[in-house]
């Protein structure tokens, strides 16, 4: 009896002991920094998987975010995005440029601008941030525009140039003056690409910290006090914080896959030949299901991607126009469906992004592939414009065939797919091959094949 009223003392403590200590281990809990990485260009797929995790990291009620950037560029489209959800994340992200030897380039400057607190690591540069227009045709230079200090500004070349180049100056004005950064150097990092180092961001207020490490990091970003959405101000507790890393999800990563330009052209190539085949050679199944399937993920590849359509329109008429000179050889069809498609391909995309445009070996490739899928079909047609014509008896005469039965001058044969009524002046046995001589009235007359002679076997 003691023994169990000892138990029961002794599980009524340890009760109680749990639920004193368990705010406290909540409490350690929610002290969590979690960091996303941007590597390579931004796009359709670096938007989602920072959408997520800062959602993740709001779910979780993360102390910080930490948002490493190494990156060239990217989408505006998609930088934007990012740039919304960043001013909307009701927890604090830090934007931190690394490793060493990375950079912050064109769209990750204005990322970095939007964070709650810059930081960069030592070897790394950031700038750049021109908007750059592909494809199109170029206006005549403007003069170039005297500034307060006596320097040369140059000008837009057109109006386009010119009214893209100041929505972004805007644009990265108002996230300067909201993190209170350096707002000139942001313009002129739009105006004139122009690019810091390290140590120089620091020194011109573009960036808080230089930290070496995301321990560092954390260390130094300690009781700051950083506005928040809804204008919620927020004081950092970032000492001997625990890290997570939030990869990307199988969701951001087919669409990293998907939406690169030349996987998404290739797709589209598969789709719609596919689909072509299979229309040709109806039951093959194959080539219907895989081309059903590129055809779908390319085209919602088009939609995340920024596509010009009527560029796709032109592709598409040439490849009808190519199917066309398949059946209808006239050369010119063909070579002008090469140049539509050609064209089309080359202006599919358009973007202020470097590198969004496709590959000059893929659209290289796909063209020489195309002739010679035209040079083949125009071949075949001229080697059979040059073959005799033979219908009826002439088709049949000289095939071998193999008799199936024979009884005196007349039995049935097998040739060319068919079991044929014969006759002939020889006797022949079952199994033994013989040769067409004619055709009379649905009957073939056959004889004894040809022994082949010595110098006839040596040739």
């Amino acid at each position: 009896m003691q023994t169990l009223r000892a138990a029961l003392v002794a599980a009524t403590a340890l009760i109680a002991l749990f639920v004193s200590i368990r705010p406290g281990a909540a409490e350690d809990n929610s002290r969590l920094a979690v960091t996303v990485s941007i590597d390579g260009a931004i796009g359709p797929a670096s938007a989602s998987y920072v959408k997520g995790a800062l959602a993740k990291a709001a779910e979780r009620r993360a102390e910080l975010v930490v948002l490493r950037l190494n990156t060239p560029g990217g989408l505006n489209t998609s930088m934007r995005e990012i740039i919304a959800d960043v001013l909307a994340s009701p927890v604090p992200v830090v934007g931190y440029v690394a490793p060493s030897g990375a950079h912050a380039a064109s769209a990750g400057t204005y990322i970095l601008y939007a964070t709650h607190i810059a930081a960069m690591a030592p070897g790394t540069n950031i700038g750049a941030a021109t908007p750059v227009q592909i494809g199109g045709v170029p206006g005549l230079p403007g003069p170039d525009k005297d500034t307060k200090d006596g320097d040369r500004q140059p000008q837009p070349k057109d109006t386009m140039t010119a009214k893209a180049t100041n929505d972004a100056v805007a644009f990265i004005r108002s996230l300067a003056e909201l993190r209170g950064r350096n707002a000139d150097w942001a313009e002129k990092a739009v105006r004139e690409a122009a690019t810091l180092s390290t140590n120089a961001a620091l020194q011109a207020n573009v960036i808080e910290i230089i930290a070496r490490d995301p321990a560092d990091l954390l260390r130094q970003v300690d009781g700051r006090t950083v506005e928040v959405a809804a204008g919620k101000t927020q004081r950092l507790a970032t000492k001997d914080i625990a890290i997570e890393a939030i990869e990307p999800g199988w969701i951001s990563r087919l669409l990293a896959v998907i939406t690169d330009p030349n996987v998404a052209f290739i797709l589209l190539m598969v789709g719609i030949y596919g689909l072509i085949f299979e229309f040709m050679s109806p039951g093959m199944v194959a080539p219907g299901v895989v081309g059903t399937i590129c055809l779908l993920l390319g085209l919602y590849a088009l939609n995340l991607l920024p596509t010009n359509y009527a560029s796709f329109a032109l592709m598409l008429v040439g490849i009808a126009l190519l199917a066309i000179e398949a059946f209808n050889p006239t050369v010119v069809i063909g070579a002008g469906g090469l140049v539509a498609f050609v064209l089309g391909a080359l202006m599919l995309f358009r973007d202020e992004t470097p590198g969004s445009g496709l590959s000059w070996w893929v659209i290289g490739f796909t063209a020489a592939a195309l002739a010679a899928f035209l040079v083949a079909v125009l071949g075949a047609l001229r080697r059979a414009a040059r073959e005799q014509l033979r219908l009826g008896a002439q088709a049949m005469q000289g095939l071998s065939a193999e008799v199936l039965d024979w009884s005196g001058t007349s039995g049935h044969v097998f040739t060319n797919g068919e079991r044929w009524q014969a006759r002939g002046a020889e006797t022949f046995q079952s199994g033994e091959t013989v040769e067409v001589a004619n055709l009379i009235d649905l009957t073939l007359v056959v004889r004894r094949a040809p022994i082949a002679t010595g110098r006839e076997v040596q040739q």
